[in-house]
């Protein structure tokens, strides 16, 4: 089963060493890595392609024009060539062991589209920070499910074969495309928490997902919860009415403030251990 790792990259050539390494350190050795670069200066590609010459396993590939992370994923997809595709920033790393216990997954149950597993934040040198807490496993089958609070997340791998079945990723999305990618595939079968930290995430200035990009990020991931909610043909939410059309991230996160209460958390509680139980 041959696993695809993904990488998108945006001028940030000065962290890749760090990547091209731990890829080199996987346990698992069924694998490829697919670059993709949007349009970046001529320094940071000359310097990813320094690092990967002579390494038959990595293909570079560049957009002609600078796309966004939407339209750079959605291609890296298309040229994967592996069953299994995972993405991971050009700036972070895998464990030794990320790709194998992926691939342990799906040889396993054929009803999991998708794994994830915990990530471990790390500062601009990827020394560790503290795990990311919030990663277990979610109820599965759920139309009222849209990974908020965030649980599914990095180290997130899937199968190729179903992607191709969905809407596929939004390519308008410069924020939030990952969010995009999750809902769409929990939609089309199981997905499975991987309890290891098997992701190493640098937070750093130049991140996007950093700094003034947070109050952006949350405005495109209500607009993926709203749009998740129109895909599933939802009309109301705890005896909330959706609104017809998106206008702001606050009146789309109030409809799930009710997943905050007790009684829910301990009714989904007991539902995902069942779900562990008989699947």
């Amino acid at each position: 089963m041959k696993f695809s790792v993904l990488i998108a990259h945006y001028n940030n050539a000065v962290f890749f060493k760090n990547c091209y390494e731990s890829l080199l350190q996987q346990t698992y050795t069924d694998w490829e890595a697919v670059i993709l670069d949007d349009a970046s200066f001529d320094n940071e590609k000359e310097l990813i392609k320094s690092i990967i010459s002579g390494n038959k396993r990595f293909r570079y590939y560049e957009n002609e024009k600078n796309s966004g992370v939407g339209v750079t994923k959605s291609k890296l997809i298309e040229l994967a060539n592996g069953e299994i595709c995972g993405f991971l920033d050009p700036d972070d790393a895998i464990l030794p062991s990320a790709i194998e216990s992926a691939i342990h997954v799906f040889e396993k149950k054929k009803n999991v589209v998708l794994t994830y597993s915990r990530f471990m934040s790390c500062n601009k040198d990827l020394k560790s920070i503290a795990p990311f807490r919030s990663a277990m496993q979610v109820r599965n089958g759920d139309p009222y499910f849209f990974n908020y609070p965030n649980q599914i997340n990095h180290f997130t791998t899937f199968r190729k074969s179903v992607y191709e079945k969905t809407e596929k990723i939004n390519t308008e999305l410069r924020i939030a495309e990952d969010q995009d990618l999750y809902l769409k595939m929990y939609e089309k079968g199981d997905v499975y928490f991987i309890d290891d930290i098997n992701y190493l995430y640098r937070a750093h200035a130049g991140g996007i997902s950093q700094n003034n990009n947070k109050a952006k990020s949350y405005d495109y991931f209500a607009q993926v919860i709203f749009n998740t909610m129109k895909r599933r043909k939802l009309t109301h939410i705890n005896g909330k009415k959706i609104p017809e059309t998106y206008t702001n991230q606050q009146e789309i996160f109030a409809l799930l403030e009710y997943q905050n209460g007790i009684l829910y958390r301990i009714k989904k509680k007991i539902i995902i251990t069942l779900q562990k139980l008989f699947k």
